[in-house]
């Protein structure tokens, strides 16, 4: 590294596909990442400068060896108030600022990308991004439908780009812990589990159609969805419509659902069901209760979603950040209950950890195991950046995170279609003898945002 700088190394050993072995053993030779000069930093853009966004930016940029570059965001509002905040953390560097992030991948520069934006747009982005030889780190759920998420690992593949999914849990230490537990046969046969996504979020009503605000590229952000008029309640609650986003189970509830895949030790189910309503009133499409049904060669595993229950408690940041303190299981919004012949775990996702219960006596229960951890957002962060210049697969790698979203993504077709059982081709990943259901499984994308079969 005394002959060239990190970041030629880096840009040189993509193209020439040089191992991880020998990558990695050549950049632990040199001096720490953190702290050094701008030429050894790894330099990132941002697509899509909305609050997630804002705080991975934030985040990335206070570790110290990194540099934003440029940020993208068809709100030209958005990206220029991040960019004048940016300026200070990069010693009044300001990163530039655009609506089309074409622009961004257009740099020579940038050596990664965060993609940040809404569901329906991270897919395409990232594809675009792996074709313009950048590494990608999505947001979770890495895709808006089942066909588009296997594009995503084509091109990752393709470009031998390093793609890691904001799905965080794979970086703790004790979720780890908790996949070995299991693996070991600590906990005994384990043939049940319950995945739980529950809180309170009030549906809405729909606002007229309306000019776009000043300064925002509407007809951008909407992108690959149908074409539409500007409206606010798109703009604002697009989790819950169908043409951005698939409801909470696949917004919130996809961290239980890949944690627990990650534990359980699972990929595809051989079937799946799904039911449930939008009880309250309102302008939303997406359930507000939902459970689906995922069916194993010898498990079974529920998703149970309600959306009116403020009583059920999301893992404070006391406990993510509190060596030892667990979360109440019976009010936990983000539980796991693992169902053992030796014993019931309890699961808490993003710092929550894991407790063993056994057999109770008379009066309480009794703790057999338990492991704590802290919010592994940090770790996740760094495990991608060490990816970048080792070219080793992240923890959440998109081949882990596609096989995830695939069951919310089955689940929100079963629903769609009134609760129907479907069959699931574990070879192809596609629903066996259903039409219906395969209508489902992609898209139509509006021109020009469109994903090609061949990427």
């Amino acid at each position: 590294m005394t002959q060239i700088h990190r970041r030629q190394f880096l840009a040189q050993s993509r193209d020439a596909g040089l191992g991880m072995a020998a990558t990695w053993t050549i950049l632990n030779n040199a001096a720490s990442a953190r702290g050094a000069p701008a030429a050894d930093k790894v330099v990132l853009g941002l697509i899509g400068a909305g609050g997630r966004g804002s705080n991975l930016t934030n985040d990335f940029a206070a570790r110290g060896d990194v540099h934003f570059a440029c940020i993208a965001d068809a709100d030209a509002n958005r990206h220029a108030a991040l960019c004048k905040g940016l300026a200070d953390k990069q010693g009044g560097a300001a990163p530039k600022g655009v609506q089309d992030y074409r622009e961004l991948l257009d740099d020579k520069s940038i050596d990664a990308v965060i993609v940040a934006t809404p569901d329906h747009w991270h897919a395409l982005a990232t594809i675009n991004a792996c074709q313009a030889g950048k590494d990608v780190y999505v947001e979770k759920p890495p895709s808006h439908n089942a066909w588009e998420g296997r594009k995503m690992v084509e091109a990752a593949r393709k470009y031998n780009r390093v793609v890691q999914v904001g799905t965080q849990n794979r970086s703790a230490e004790y979720n780890m812990a908790a996949r070995k537990y299991l693996a070991d046969g600590k906990l005994g046969k384990v043939h049940f589990a319950r995945i739980y996504n529950q809180k309170g979020w009030n549906n809405f009503p729909m606002q007229p159609d309306s000019e776009p605000p000043a300064g925002f590229d509407w007809d951008r952000w909407n992108g690959p969805a149908p074409e539409a008029k500007y409206n606010a309640t798109y703009h604002r609650n697009w989790h819950h419509f169908w043409r951005y986003s698939s409801g909470d189970i696949i917004n919130d509830g996809i961290h239980q659902i890949d944690l627990a895949r990650f534990v359980l030790g699972v990929d595809y189910p051989k079937s799946v069901y799904s039911t449930g309503a939008r009880y309250e009133p309102g302008a939303a499409e997406s359930p507000d209760t939902q459970v689906a049904v995922y069916d194993f060669d010898d498990m079974t595993v529920t998703f149970e979603l309600t959306l009116y229950t403020p009583h059920i408690l999301k893992i404070s940041p006391i406990i993510r950040q509190a060596p030892d303190k667990y979360p109440y299981w019976p009010q936990c919004a983000t539980r796991i209950e693992i169902y053992g012949s030796d014993g019931l775990m309890c699961l808490g996702r993003h710092g929550g950890g894991w407790q063993v219960f056994g057999r109770p006596g008379l009066q309480e229960g009794v703790v057999k195991d338990q492991q704590k951890g802290l919010f592994p957002d940090p770790e996740h962060k760094e495990n991608f950046l060490q990816c970048i210049r080792s070219r080793e697969r992240p923890n959440a790698d998109i081949e882990e995170g596609h096989r995830s979203v695939l069951w919310a993504h089955y689940a929100t077709i079963s629903y769609r279609l009134g609760g129907q059982k479907l069959v699931i081709d574990r070879q192809t990943e596609k629903i066996v003898g259903n039409e219906d259901a395969m209508k489902f499984f992609k898209r139509e994308y509006r021109k020009p945002y469109v994903i090609e079969e061949q990427i």
